[in-house]
């Protein structure tokens, strides 16, 4: 199984999702992020931060070689650690 959705809409790629086990759904990483093409070990250049102005529900991370480090902003119970992508 793949680690990475590419997400496709009138045949133009339009990014790339992976699902957020702490958030408990997926990312969406456009073109502003550099994607290395790896499925199994994705990396993405720069952190994703979701809900940047809501602390009840903020997710901020960096995806590198299959793995999603999880910042200390975070609000969820994986704030702080590193853990394996799951497949999509």
């Amino acid at each position: 199984m793949s680690k990475v959705m590419e997400v496709v809409r009138d045949g133009v790629v339009e990014g790339h999702m992976i699902f957020c086990p702490g958030c408990k759904s997926g990312h969406l990483f456009d073109h502003r992020w550099h994607f290395n093409g790896d499925l199994e070990k994705p990396t993405f250049d720069g952190s994703m931060l979701v809900n940047a102005s809501d602390p009840e529900t903020r997710c901020h991370s960096y995806v590198r070689d299959g793995m999603i480090q999880f910042v200390t902003d975070c609000a969820h119970e994986l704030k702080g650690q590193t853990v394996a992508l799951e497949d999509f």
